[in-house]
């Protein structure tokens, strides 16, 4: 395990990330819109967006305990490749047959990958990194998500209004490809944990061995999960489908304008979570992990200002650049709260348990986004001439969540950090 941050298999991770995240946001951002785009319709938008979240929640877990028990650089070349087959297969399937279908079992075999993805980053950093460089490192990762995120939203909107979607489909697909094939280079650490009880016996012991631990050993961290499933349910979800309808739909733009300015849209929310996290990196150790929770106050309360702007001006570009600036708020803060946490739960948790324990995070907060994607496509459906008074009503449920959160994590470690023995 190195002691300097940036060794070369670190940096190959990092660089791995940056190709690999750059094609997500970008499909991420193109399919749905394509969808919006041919169909209109916030509930059908919504009603797709939540379904690919499910196999998301059902490999998170399995994706965590395969990261503990291989080595997680084979994880992240064979998501990658089978990625890029992913993509390239809808782009040849998508000028015939059923579009919504087609459209749904893609995302949903993306977000399945990213959600087995996701762990074996994570899990990662402890195997290549020293435990006082987790907040740094975390911050890079972060950092890096952001940045792509930011990139590939603008440069997506931009290409995807220019010359349709296919071309964004091959340049992602690319991205996913070459992103597998410098992986193949990182020099991974791993223990082998030997299973003769089965693959299945295994997903379980090893679920509710995390399971317990978060319970049993460190009930604050299952508190904290408690908290980002209220958050995920009632803010991230308004913003995910509430965005690209406002701008696309209720806004009343020409659409290629309207698209357009999606993208930098998703480039603010991308730019705010880039700027949290280099503040994350910058102020590692300055940031007081008791104060967290006023992150989320914060960020809750950034949506009063877009509901506010929605029914007080007439002017569809004042409310658009409110939004704009109030989504780059939410995640400056949002990120330098998640960032924190992350660390923490890096530090409290055994190595042999991050990758399930991080899985098992990932899962759980990632039920809330579903439920929550479908409950605002069908509000702002059934809701037309008030969508804003919907936006402001997630605000006031937030800001409850995150004020009655307030104590809790007052109640988290500050500077000093637990050493965590493996539970018996």
């Amino acid at each position: 395990m190195e002691r300097k941050l940036f060794s070369k298999d670190f940096t190959l991770v990092v660089l791995g990330q940056i190709v690999s995240l750059f094609g997500n946001a970008t499909v991420r951002f193109a399919l749905p819109l394509y969808l919006l785009n041919r169909t209109g319709s916030s509930a059908l938008y919504g009603a797709v967006t939540a379904c690919a979240f499910l196999p998301a929640i059902l490999l998170s877990p399995i994706g965590g305990i395969v990261a503990d028990r291989v080595n997680k650089r084979n994880i992240m070349v064979a998501l990658d490749f089978f990625t890029a087959a992913v993509i390239t297969a809808f782009s040849l399937l998508m000028g015939g047959g059923n579009l919504v279908l087609l459209m749904a079992v893609t995302l949903m075999l993306l977000y399945g990958i990213a959600g087995a993805y996701q762990p074996a980053v994570q899990a990662s950093i402890p195997a290549l990194i020293n435990p006082d460089r987790f907040m740094e490192a975390n911050s890079v990762i972060q950092t890096i998500s952001s940045f792509a995120s930011l990139l590939g939203p603008v440069l997506g909107g931009v290409l995807y209004s220019a010359c349709g979607l296919k071309p964004v489909l091959w340049v992602c697909s690319a991205c996913f490809f070459l992103s597998a094939v410098m992986e193949l280079f990182i020099k991974m650490p791993s223990v082998r944990q030997d299973s003769v009880r089965g693959i299945w016996k295994t997903v379980k012991g090893d679920f509710a061995e995390s399971l317990r631990f978060m319970r049993r050993d460190q009930p604050l961290i299952w508190k904290i999960l408690l908290v980002l499933c209220g958050i995920n349910l009632f803010l991230s979800a308004m913003i995910i489908v509430g965005l690209p309808y406002m701008v696309t739909e209720v806004l009343k733009l020409e659409e290629g304008l309207a698209n357009r300015l999606y993208g930098f849209a998703q480039g603010a929310l991308a730019a705010g979570g880039l700027s949290g996290g280099i503040g994350a990196g910058l102020f590692a150790g300055k940031l007081n992990l008791k104060a967290s929770g006023v992150l989320l106050i914060v960020s809750a309360s950034c949506a009063f200002p877009m509901g506010i702007a929605g029914i007080l001006s007439s002017s569809a570009m004042v409310i658009y650049m409110v939004m704009a600036v109030c989504c780059f708020l939410i995640m400056v803060f949002s990120t330098v709260f998640s960032v924190q946490v992350m660390s923490f739960v890096q530090v409290q948790t055994p190595q042999n348990l991050v990758g399930k324990v991080i899985a098992l995070m990932l899962t759980v907060a990632m039920c809330a986004q579903p439920l929550g994607n479908a409950l605002y496509g069908a509000l702002f459906e059934i809701c037309p001439g008030r969508e804003f008074a919907v936006i402001l009503s997630a605000g006031v449920v937030s800001l409850g969540i995150a004020l009655s959160a307030r104590r809790l994590f007052r109640e988290l470690p500050g500077e000093k950090r637990k050493e965590m023995q493996s539970p018996s």
